[in-house]
């Protein structure tokens, strides 16, 4: 066993050796949205005098003097310019021409976009409330990465060990458990209260100590003391409204018990879920990072929907200048050569970016191409119903790309299509397959125990074994565990608390 955990060692160092600046360049570029990839160009653009808008229309010829430039270059002073191919991420030979097209459809023909409002992310607003601390480059790089691994309601569910391997094998970024356990600790002091917590119990403690915190001086805590009592010593007895055991556990009255769980039950379990209408941005309009049309007669059209992100290419004056260099390159003086080597830096900069960009663009409709043919029932339909079973791993071995890379596409991405738009996140859904080898959605599942839950005589609530039978009766043969997690995963509490 512990031969084998070196060798998983040895080979994540493997891995992060054979990352490359042009590498991390094009993962940074995939993660962004429309709106932000916009962004990112004009600032590149800004940046980079050696780049420029227009089409590469001589894209050949320029190649052609890049070669020979950096073939002198490299004689003179050592310098390596081959770039990546970035065949981690992607096989470009096995990619039809008609997908690598970023606008498939002339201007007159495209498709409206449909608005669509959302409220601001806690993702997003907790990065704003991150910027304003003064935190070293790493630990702003660890707290950023803890950020995106939260979920919709705030809560860290991945261990520290796996999130530390994470970042190792696939930013190779290393941290230990102790140092991600301090960013963490960051993003715990950040509001709402109770964000960055791994379950409800440190929630609620973590929204106590914020209220401890706010507390005048010299003011009375003796509540504050009670109920985090309540929340360390006798968690259990609290979530299943167990009063008379806290009485006894902790020695107090009636009186004093309902006013410390009347203030408990004032606290937020799920901080992250109403973090967008806390800061009042409920009109916030979503851009689509696709656009897919379904025709009549079942065909289904993609193409990327950035509209605003000029085409790229070397600055034609940064060419002419590397020309001349290069052919009086006999004659060249030392701040000549110091020119040139400029004009070069530049050069493999601007190229870089344009490679990288191509990079997105090619991943991004590959992705979506493989999201398509397994979901090709809903995009012909539009029925939620006939969404099947989808992991990341599917779409990761249709598109031959890693699993990392479909999780950074699907990630704050969406889709417009003819039925609405839609989160790429959408899509995926877990699978429980029968004894005889039929597969269902879990959606499904959940779908129909939801129904059953709220169809029930809420003086009389369903247990979770009547919950059982009710399901297989309507086809789904599930066990009681798996009925009680499905309930959890949809925030129904068990049948004693929901009278």
């Amino acid at each position: 066993m512990a031969q084998s955990s070196r060798q998983i060692q040895a080979q994540a160092q493997q891995q992060i050796q054979t990352l490359s600046p042009q590498q991390i360049l094009a993962v940074k570029l995939l993660e962004l949205p429309a709106v932000e990839l916009e962004d990112r160009v004009r600032a590149e653009l800004l940046e980079n005098p050696a780049l420029e808008e227009g089409h590469e229309d001589n894209h050949a010829e320029d190649e052609d003097v890049r070669t020979a430039e950096e073939s002198n270059i490299s004689e003179e002073d050592g310098g390596n310019t081959d770039y990546d191919s970035l065949s981690d991420y992607l096989n470009e030979d096995d990619i039809p021409d008609y997908k690598l097209q970023e606008n498939n459809r002339s201007p007159e023909e495209r498709a409206e976009e449909i608005p669509f409002s959302d409220s601001t992310s806690f993702y997003e607003t907790l990065k704003e409330q991150l910027g304003e601390r003064n935190l070293s480059p790493h630990q702003r790089e660890l707290t950023e990465y803890l950020i995106g691994s939260l979920d919709d309601d705030g809560f860290l569910r991945k261990p520290l060990d796996s999130i530390s391997d994470e970042l190792a094998i696939y930013s190779g970024i290393e941290a230990t458990p102790q140092q991600l356990e301090e960013a963490l600790r960051v993003i715990q002091d950040f509001e709402p209260a109770g964000l960055g917590a791994r379950d409800l119990r440190e929630c609620l403690l973590i929204q106590l100590r914020h209220k401890k915190e706010q507390l005048p001086p010299k003011a009375d805590d003796s509540l504050l003391k009670l109920e985090t009592d309540i929340v360390n010593e006798c968690y259990e007895e609290f979530t299943r409204k167990h009063w008379d055991k806290i009485q006894q556990k902790l020695g107090i009255d009636e009186d004093k018990l309902n006013l410390a769980i009347k203030e408990l039950c004032k606290l937020n379990p799920r901080p992250g879920a109403s973090l967008g209408e806390a800061v009042g941005r409920s009109m916030q309009q979503i851009v689509p990072d696709f656009i897919v049309d379904t025709e009549d007669d079942g065909t289904i059209h993609l193409s990327l929907n950035n509209p605003n992100v000029p085409e790229l290419r070397i600055s034609r004056d940064f060419t002419e200048m590397v020309e001349e260099h290069t052919k009086n390159k006999a004659n060249q003086s030392k701040e000549s050569k110091e020119a040139m080597l400029f004009l070069k830096q530049k050069m493999d900069a601007a190229q870089g970016f344009i490679d990288a960009i191509k990079q997105r663009q090619n991943t991004l409709l590959t992705t979506m191409q493989a999201i398509i043919d397994l979901q090709r029932p809903f995009f012909e339909e539009g029925d939620e119903s006939l969404l099947r079973p989808m992991i990341l791993k599917d779409v990761a071995e249709r598109a031959k790309l890693d699993i990392s890379t479909v999780s950074r596409v699907s990630n704050s991405k969406y889709v417009q299509t003819n039925y609405g738009i839609y989160p790429l996140k959408f899509f995926f859904s877990d699978g429980y397959t029968k004894e005889n080898g039929e597969e269902m959605s879990v959606r499904e599942i959940k779908k129909a125990l939801k129904e059953c839950v709220d169809s029930e005589d809420k003086k009389n609530p369903y247990t979770d074994d009547e919950l059982t039978e009710m399901l297989a009766a309507k086809g789904y043969p599930i066990a009681r565990r798996t009925v009680a997690k499905y309930r959890q995963q949809l925030n129904i509490p068990v049948a004693r608390l929901r009278k």
